[in-house]
């Protein structure tokens, strides 16, 4: 899908289990890697840092944050995680005790936008067509067209995806991972870049837990293995349970760039 993170690389790894061969059989590396025993090549791996242009423009993104006093929270999930919801409702929760400046970013539509232009929010729409994420540059240019007010909260809407995103530095100030039940708790170890990469996880949709089969406490720890550091948060943004303790975050996260 990107050139730039490199997601449409071919440097993936097929394996092909057969029917009734356990996994670690010696048939099923006869599968995989026969073409192996009769061909031998040399591979010269060139490295560049692909990211280095949007690291330097992270860069600038924070400078320009800290010196206005503003928090940024770069939020990110697989599509239909409840960001805009999250998003939504704290705004309209919270908006007589801070600021909000927002960044929608999807591939298609200005629906997000909308959404958080009615719930009272200045908001740019990022389109990025084909790309699977946000960089530096897009939310360099977005900030600036925001236009954003000294000791305010930007909060930026990545594009749905738990992979690429976890590669580009925005120049946030916090990282939030946000999960639902309905995605499976087994998420943190598939996706695991995106967790190590993160500050905070938040788990939504707890509404649904007799419904699904999502054990809260495996997911947890879960990506503690991957990330010792993460904050967690369980909520329902649709009926409001645990909205409370996110909002204290924000309520302390704020008072330090007043």
């Amino acid at each position: 899908m990107c050139d730039t993170c490199g997601c449409g690389q071919p440097e993936s790894k097929l394996t092909f289990f057969r029917p009734g061969v356990v996994e670690g059989d010696h048939k099923n590396d006869d599968y995989n890697h026969g073409a192996d025993h009769h061909h031998h090549s040399h591979k010269i791996l060139i490295q560049q840092d692909i990211l280095q242009n949007n690291n330097l423009m992270a860069e600038r993104n924070r400078g320009y944050f800290l010196a206005k006093n503003i928090l940024g929270l770069n939020l990110v999930s697989s599509p239909g995680s409840g960001k805009t919801c999250l998003i939504e409702r704290s705004v309209r929760d919270l908006f007589k005790e801070m600021s909000f400046f927002i960044i929608e970013g999807d591939q298609q539509t200005t629906l997000d936008a909308e959404r958080i232009q009615k719930a009272g929010s200045p908001v740019v729409q990022i389109n990025t067509g084909n790309g699977c994420h946000l960089d530096a540059d897009m939310v360099n240019k977005a900030a600036l067209k925001l236009e954003i007010k000294d000791h305010s909260v930007l909060i930026i809407e990545n594009v749905g995806n738990l992979v690429c995103p976890s590669l580009f530095d925005l120049g946030e100030s916090f990282r939030i991972v946000v999960i639902s039940t309905t995605e499976g708790d087994d998420k943190p170890l598939k996706y695991p870049n995106m967790f190590h990469s993160s500050d905070i996880c938040i788990i939504n949709k707890t509404d649904l837990l007799p419904y699904v089969d999502f054990n809260i406490e495996k997911c947890k720890e879960s990506a503690l293995q991957v990330n010792h550091h993460l904050t967690f948060f369980e909520m329902s943004v649709k009926n409001g349970d645990g909205l409370e303790r996110w909002y204290q975050w924000l309520r302390d996260q704020y008072k330090k760039i007043k």
